[in-house]
C-alpha cells in the first residue's frame, strides 16, 4: 500500500484535507469514504477500512469535511448538505487527476451523506454504508436539550464525543428537510449495507429500512459483534473484506479495472505519480 496527503477545493471554498490510499498491485477501481458526524478521515474505522480495501485493488480516497480534521473552514457553517457537496468535489477532484470513483462508502452519518451523492456522481456504480441512519436527522438525539436552545437563539455549543461544537439552526433545518426515502429508491446503484446487529448509537432497524426501500441489486450483511465506531481491528477487516468480494461484482469495469484506464501496464503507485507529476508535485520520497 501506498499513502500520500492530498487536498482540493470544498464546497465552502475552504481547502480539505485528504488521504489517497493506493495499493501496491494493479488498481482495480478509485472509492470515497465519507467519515461519521463529526469524526476525521483519520478515525479507526475509515482507516483500517480503506487500507484493508487497497489489499484488493482498490484505491480509497478519504477527507475530512469542512471544519472538521486537517481540513478549513468553519464546522459551525456546514450542514448535511454542505458534506454532500463535499463528496462531490471529492469525486472531482478524482475524475480530473486519477479517474472517476465508481465505488462511494459511508460510515455512520457519511453512509447517509453518500447515498445521498450517488445522484450527483454519475459514475458511480455501488454504494456501501457502515452503521448508517436511514434519516440523516437522527444525529439530531445527539444534541438533547441543546436543540430547543438552538432552535430559540439560531446558535448554541454542543458537546459531541468530548468535544465542544457550535450548531447552527442552519443545520436543524436543513438535516430535516433531507428526501433520503426518495434518494434511497432511486439510487441507480448496487447497494450494500453493513450493520452491527447491537449498534449502540444507529439502532439495526435503520439498516432494514435502508435495505427494504432500496431496489435490487441489494445486499445485507450483519456485522455481528462491532460496535458503532467499529473499534476493534477484526471488525474493520471483516467489513473491508466483504465490501471488496462485494465492489468486484458491483463496482469494476470490464476486466476488472475502469472504463477510463490512467496506464496500461501501470502499477497503481506508477499511475499515481505520473498524475503528481503532471501537477507539478515531487515524487514520493523526492524534493
Amino acid at each position: 500500500m501506498h499513502s500520500s496527503k492530498v487536498e482540493f477545493a470544498g464546497s465552502q471554498g475552504a481547502p480539505l484535507a485528504a488521504r489517497l490510499e493506493l495499493p501496491e498491485g494493479r488498481l482495480k477501481a478509485y472509492a470515497l469514504f465519507a467519515h461519521c458526524f463529526t469524526c476525521g478521515k483519520d478515525q479507526v474505522a475509515a482507516t483500517r477500512v480503506a487500507r484493508a480495501l487497497t489489499g484488493f485493488g482498490i484505491a480509497v480516497l478519504r477527507f475530512d469535511f469542512t471544519g472538521l480534521g486537517g481540513s478549513g473552514g468553519d464546522f459551525a457553517n456546514t450542514h448535511f448538505s454542505s458534506n454532500v457537496d463535499d463528496l462531490v468535489r471529492a469525486a472531482g477532484y478524482l475524475r480530473t487527476h486519477f479517474e472517476a470513483p465508481t465505488l462511494l462508502i459511508g460510515h455512520s452519518l457519511g453512509g447517509a451523506a453518500v447515498l445521498a451523492a450517488r445522484h450527483l456522481i454519475p459514475d458511480v456504480r455501488a454504494v456501501a454504508t457502515i452503521a448508517a441512519p436511514f434519516n440523516p436527522d437522527h444525529v439530531l438525539h445527539l444534541l438533547g436539550k441543546n436543540r430547543a436552545e438552538t432552535e430559540r437563539k439560531g446558535q448554541a455549543e454542543v458537546l459531541l464525543a468530548g468535544r465542544p461544537f457550535r450548531i447552527q439552526r442552519q443545520f436543524l433545518n436543513d438535516i430535516t428537510a433531507q428526501p433520503q426515502a426518495e434518494r434511497i429508491a432511486k439510487l441507480k446503484a448496487a447497494l450494500l449495507v453493513l450493520h452491527s446487529p447491537t449498534d449502540e448509537l444507529v439502532d439495526v432497524t435503520n439498516a432494514r429500512r435502508i435495505f427494504d426501500t432500496a431496489r435490487h441489486p441489494k445486499s445485507f450483511i450483519a456485522l455481528a459483534g462491532a460496535d458503532h465506531l467499529l473499534t476493534k481491528a477484526a471488525d474493520a477487516k471483516y467489513a473491508a473484506t466483504v465490501l471488496a468480494a462485494w465492489a468486484g461484482r458491483y463496482a469494476l469495469g470490464p476486466g476488472g479495472r475502469h472504463d477510463l484506464p490512467a496506464g496500461q501496464g501501470r502499477t497503481a503507485r506508477d499511475e499515481h505519480q505520473v498524475a503528481r507529476a503532471s501537477q507539478g508535485c515531487p515524487r514520493p520520497g523526492t524534493r
